[in-house]
């Protein structure tokens, strides 16, 4: 049987811009049965984006997180670095003091400069977003344009 081709790089990048697959397929968040779909859902939580970006200065405390992150509760932190742990983005250590501190991993760290970008746009665009929902919920078109 033959090889599937690996593609080659770009020119100067150190990666394809693409993952390929154990199947051979690139992956592609835009097929329903590529794994690429679950990053994306995980990436697109509004609480893994402020905990990435919680966590981009350094290691923190699930108390200095939960502090950091406002309305976020006990429940729905732990649960979500867990997950962010389960898909190597996040470190778990335990600390000097029975405590334990999290910091992002070589791959979570990748992560910031789009998470930033994302987190810039939300307060750069939130009036523009605001008026188009109050024109939506009025039964009028939103003057975006």
């Amino acid at each position: 049987m033959p090889s599937t081709p690996v593609p080659r790089p770009r020119p100067g990048s150190r990666r394809p811009s693409r993952a390929r697959l154990p199947d051979g397929h690139l992956a592609s968040v835009y097929s329903a049965v590529c794994p690429s779909r679950q990053a994306l859902d995980r990436l697109a939580d509004k609480w893994s984006v402020l905990l990435i970006g919680a966590l981009e200065n350094g290691p923190l405390r699930f108390g200095q997180l939960r502090e950091r992150v406002d309305g976020i509760s006990e429940k729905m932190l732990a649960q979500t670095l867990r997950s962010l742990e389960r898909d190597g983005l996040v470190l778990r250590r335990p600390g000097p003091d029975r405590g334990v501190t999290y910091r992002l991993t070589p791959l979570g760290r990748t992560l910031g400069e789009p998470m930033d970008a994302i987190r810039a746009w939300a307060e750069r665009y939130i009036n523009d977003v605001e008026r188009a929902r109050e024109a939506a919920d009025a039964g009028r078109e939103p003057d975006l344009w």
